[in-house]
């Protein structure tokens, strides 16, 4: 049974990729897979990465859980919010923390090879269709193998319940087929 992290780059707690994440993360448990869901907004107060701060303190603790949830994992969902075109910093400063070699590891083991399923969503008509580009660049940079399929969902606040769940079926049907796509990669 692969075991598999599911997150959005959002630190915001009612933000819509996390309702999309959450989403693909029970199309993954309905396709056999053990999968773990967190919320950034837990790891807000990682420090910036630096070089500097590294060597005066070691890795922070937060930013240690983080890295060894991927570490334990073997694939990922990732929803990411669109902030002028690009990632949220709190998504790629985690990524920069888990890149960090520490003793007994190959480089970016927590990455290395492992397959990640990529979405996307924003409450306007390009459904943040712009941050899957540069986020596919990051993931494959630090070698990661992103599924060719990815969704990009426009209008997303007309497609929740109250509870700030995904309630369109077809579009519940697009996130768990994604999902079922990263769980047949093992």
């Amino acid at each position: 049974m692969p075991k598999i992290l599911a997150f959005a780059g959002s630190g915001r707690r009612q933000s819509y990729n996390y309702s999309v994440v959450k989403c693909a993360a029970q199309g993954a448990k309905e396709a056999g897979a053990d999968v773990t869901l967190i919320h950034l907004a837990d790891y807000a107060d990682v420090p910036v990465f630096t070089e500097d701060l590294e060597a005066a303190s070691g890795m922070p603790a937060k930013a240690k859980e983080f890295k060894q949830l991927m570490l334990d994992s073997d694939g990922f969902l990732i929803a990411n919010p669109e902030y002028n075109s690009g990632y949220s910093a709190l998504f790629k400063n985690l990524i920069d923390w888990a890149s960090r070699k520490e003793e007994g590891e190959t480089p970016l083991q927590a990455f290395m090879g492992k397959p990640v399923a990529l979405m996307a969503a924003s409450p306007g008509g390009l459904g943040g269709i712009r941050v899957l580009v540069p986020v596919r660049l990051l993931l494959s940079n630090i070698g990661m193998n992103v599924l060719g399929n990815q969704l990009s969902i426009a209008n997303v606040s007309g497609l929740l319940d109250e509870q700030h769940e995904i309630s369109d079926q077809a579009t519940v049907q697009k996130l768990h087929k994604l999902a079922a796509d990263l769980v047949a990669q093992f």
